[in-house]
């Protein structure tokens, strides 16, 4: 017995769906525009400029590897601001996420004006970069400031924070510190999410604040934290605006950091395609850090019984 072989027919874009799709296509493609223009082809253009000797008012030259090779083999800038870097990342992340993990446990509680108190937290955060810069250069003064003044009432006679190569970086980790707002309330959305009744039950049960802060809080928490980390980690490879401002890369390069090397490479010294390799190894690091991250405490971020 023969078997009819039953062929749907081949659905066919009616003219009303080819016309919203048209339609579509036009309320987006400035977007697609802007997107291929000022996103898309800088980043093509600045790994073909990384094989090139080019210096943005002359031609440029295909040199090939021989910028990563003077990066990696002949340049001590290069090692000296990646140090600079990586110390502000490994001691400013972590303490950021600490600093602003405390602030959203305070904020957490039930006192009266919380909203005043979580206001003058967050605004630090939003405000401009310059303006921020500005503003504690003015407490790091040496004379002047409020720091040194502060510790001058009690005998102590202040470091110059921002002119000795001893105190320069922490002096710019402790400023990152006081911006943690947005960090903050990340961390407090979480504590918000936190249930209720296992609180509750652990207190039935007996336990501490700590033993509660460490078994139930942390880890409900656990992927802002996670989040909080892998941003503050590639934002800090990327740390330029207060160096710019407060130190210019001194005392004695102390404060040198990456991003602030290339940027004296492409636009004071004008070498645009060393820049551009300096940029793309820079890509490299922060995208090699972030996997190292997720491959080692991904696993241990929980997902609410997930």
């Amino acid at each position: 017995m023969s078997q009819a072989v039953l062929v749907s027919p081949r659905r066919r874009t009616s003219h009303r769906q080819l016309t919203n799709w048209l339609w579509g296509l036009v309320f987006t493609l400035p977007g697609i525009v802007g997107l291929l223009a000022f996103t898309a082809y800088p980043i093509f253009s600045s790994l073909y400029f990384s094989f090139t000797s080019y210096s943005i008012i002359g031609r440029y030259k295909w040199v090939g590897l021989l910028n990563y090779e003077r990066l990696l083999t002949d340049d001590p800038e290069f090692y000296n601001a990646l140090y600079n870097t990586v110390f502000l990342v490994v001691f400013g992340v972590p303490l950021g996420i600490t600093v602003a993990f405390l602030l959203a446990l305070l904020l957490n509680q039930k006192v009266k004006g919380l909203a005043v108190f979580r206001t003058l937290f967050y605004l630090p955060s939003i405000l401009p970069a310059i303006a921020s810069a500005m503003l504690w250069l003015w407490i790091y003064h040496l004379t002047n400031g409020v720091f040194n003044n502060i510790l001058a009432l009690v005998g102590i006679s202040g470091p110059n924070w921002v002119g000795d190569p001893l105190w320069a970086k922490p002096s710019l980790i402790l400023m990152g510190t006081w911006g943690v707002g947005g960090t903050m309330l990340i961390q407090l959305a979480g504590l918000q999410d936190v249930p209720q009744d296992l609180y509750d039950a652990a207190m039935v049960d007996g336990a501490g604040r700590w033993a509660k802060l460490v078994n139930i809080t942390i880890p409900f928490v656990s992927p802002y934290l996670f989040f909080s980390l892998v941003t503050g980690l590639i934002g800090g490879f990327q740390y330029f605006a207060p160096v710019y401002i407060m130190t210019a890369g001194g005392p004695v390069r102390s404060t040198a950091v990456y991003v602030f090397n290339l940027w004296e490479n492409a636009f004071q010294n004008l070498k645009m395609g060393y820049a551009s390799a300096q940029a793309w190894i820079l890509l490299i690091i922060v995208a090699a850090c972030t996997a190292l991250v997720f491959g080692s405490l991904a696993r241990r971020v929980y997902y609410g019984g997930r």
